[in-house]
């Protein structure tokens, strides 16, 4: 668990001092050995984010220390970065499937398909948003990852957007970027020869 707390004693010289927590608590020994990065030395007064541990003699000592204005600089760089490769590569799917149809390569009913399944999904999320936000019994991920795998995964995006859900989580995204590049293969083997021939007898019936 991460931890912020105000250098005190820091001693230049020796390269250490102690951190108080915020809202009290044990204070424990800083090291300027123990700071991820830094682009100057620490100072008294400096705020720090941490993690808590103990040394061989069961001192508290803080680690894995950054400054806290870097920690949040970083904090708001991560998730900009993934939402910018998110919407590019949403925007790349999309353009594809749009190409295909209008090349005749997929028929006219995807675009339906694909609207219907997207707007399925941004709600399904905006309803389970409200559910844990009422402590109500929530969605299974497995079913969100099923709009996605439809072909609802632009819609499913657009909501983990919107409504600031799932869009941390590491497995769950893990979990939708891999319905969606399972999606567009499927797609792609549409556009090929034999996937023509299916749809071509899909269209007979």
């Amino acid at each position: 668990m991460k931890y912020q707390g105000k250098i005190e004693q820091w001693n230049d010289d020796k390269g250490f001092g102690f951190v108080q927590p915020n809202g009290g608590g044990e204070r424990l020994f800083v090291h300027i050995k123990a700071f991820k990065k830094r682009n100057r030395r620490p100072q008294n007064g400096d705020l720090i984010v941490y993690q808590g541990a103990r040394d061989k003699q069961g001192r508290g000592q803080a680690v894995d220390i950054s400054f806290a204005s870097d920690h949040k600089r970083q904090a708001t760089k991560q998730p900009g970065q993934a939402r910018t490769i998110g919407t590019i590569t949403v925007t790349i799917g999309c353009l594809f499937i749009a190409v295909a149809i209008v090349l005749g390569r997929l028929p006219l009913w995807f675009i339906p398909l694909y609207l219907v399944l997207s707007l399925v999904a941004f709600i399904a999320y905006g309803r389970d948003k409200a559910k844990a936000k009422n402590n109500q019994w929530r969605t299974p991920e497995s079913t969100l990852h099923l709009f996605a795998l439809l072909g609802g995964w632009p819609g499913a995006f657009m909501a983990q957007n919107k409504f600031r859900h799932k869009s941390k989580k590491g497995s769950f995204l893990f979990g939708y970027w891999f319905c969606v590049l399972v999606n567009l293969a499927a797609v792609a083997w549409l556009c090929g020869s034999e996937g023509q021939i299916w749809l071509s007898k899909l269209n007979a019936l």
